[in-house]
């Protein structure tokens, strides 16, 4: 028989901060619009609930694909978010993940529970959903930190490859903090 639990538990979700550089040389990430309460028609960061057995980050890969047809890279864990309340639907502990891509290198396209996908300042996002403000600054923080060396940059992000659109990316993640 598997041990089950006395008390309730709180859900897992996952978010990811996907960020570009704009043509005017700012940091960009990508948003999905909600298609369904709770926050209906708001702004948010693609991401949702964790599957029975998923790992953390295949979920965060999975969520970004059905809402925004996008397959990402490399991606970074950025933390933790756990505030009671944050979810109106109950008790939510979420991760949030950061990751890159280059410029025009992606064009994404809302699916799933998204009714439109865009790319919006990091500086000057439009109102977020849930608490996804306060993953954002956190995210443009990190972004800049990482961005401060170029070796780290690129082994958060690329691996072993390195792309020509790197150096353009970390400047706007340097100055996106």
């Amino acid at each position: 028989m598997p041990h089950t639990y006395d008390y309730p538990r709180p859900a897992v979700t996952v978010d990811t901060v996907l960020a570009t550089v704009g043509a005017n040389g700012d940091l960009r990430v990508l948003l999905i619009q909600r298609a369904r309460d709770p926050f209906a028609g708001a702004w948010a960061l693609p991401g949702g609930f964790v599957d029975q057995h998923e790992d953390l980050e295949v979920a965060a890969r999975r969520e970004m694909l059905e809402e925004t047809r996008v397959a990402l890279g490399p991606m970074v864990q950025l933390g933790a978010y756990g505030t009671p309340h944050r979810d109106p639907r109950g008790h939510t502990v979420g991760v949030a993940f950061l990751a890159i891509c280059g410029p025009d290198e992606i064009r994404g396209e809302a699916g799933d529970d998204a009714a439109d996908c865009r790319w919006f300042a990091a500086r000057k996002p439009p109102k977020l959903a849930f608490d996804h403000a306060v993953i954002l600054k956190d995210a443009r923080a990190e972004f800049a930190r990482l961005a401060g060396s170029r070796d780290d940059f690129r082994r958060a992000f690329c691996g072993r490859r390195k792309p020509q659109w790197l150096e353009k990316v970390r400047r706007a993640a340097k100055g996106g903090a």
